[in-house]
């Protein structure tokens, strides 16, 4: 039997470039859907809350927006966190070309350009979480502090409250 080879993105070239502590996760997926964070919680046996999408919005400027799966984000927090009057989510066909990046695969490392990127606060309560690796099918996990360095991200309260 052939052994899998494994699966290498631009995101996981840059963690190991930076000689970051990090671990892959692979699984099979069909399509994107609805709760599709949630199926990949399932998929890879860790909490939601430990999962965390990568979403990307604009007001005048590119944010990118890591938030557990099963949460979703609070755009009137973001905005007022970047100064913006408006923040709106990015529509899907524009993702590829603002991020080089396909839905369900958009990694907050390694984008095409460096964007603005805010992680929700409730990552400190773990050792790790688990960001998309870069294409369906992967994800990276690896320490809190070590994705905020790389991404220079701002760590804030994201989540809309219920």
């Amino acid at each position: 039997m052939s052994k899998k080879k494994s699966i290498v993105t631009n995101a996981v070239r840059i963690v190991k470039a930076e000689k970051i502590p990090f671990k892959v996760l692979e699984y099979e997926t069909e399509e994107v859907g609805e709760n599709f964070g949630i199926k990949i919680a399932e998929l890879t046996g860790l909490s939601p809350e430990r999962c965390f999408k990568t979403l990307v919005a604009r007001g005048k400027e590119i944010f990118v927006i890591c938030i557990p799966v099963d949460k979703e984000a609070d755009l009137k927090k973001i905005a007022a966190l970047s100064g913006e009057k408006k923040v709106e989510m990015l529509p899907t066909k524009e993702l590829l070309e603002v991020t080089g990046y396909v839905r369900g695969g958009v990694s907050p490392i390694g984008m095409k350009k460096h964007y603005k990127t805010y992680i929700d606060k409730s990552c400190e309560s773990f050792d790790e979480i688990t960001v998309s690796g870069g294409v369906c099918g992967l994800s990276v996990m690896l320490s809190p502090k070590d994705l905020i360095k790389i991404t220079n991200a701002i760590c804030a309260d994201l989540i809309k409250e219920n």
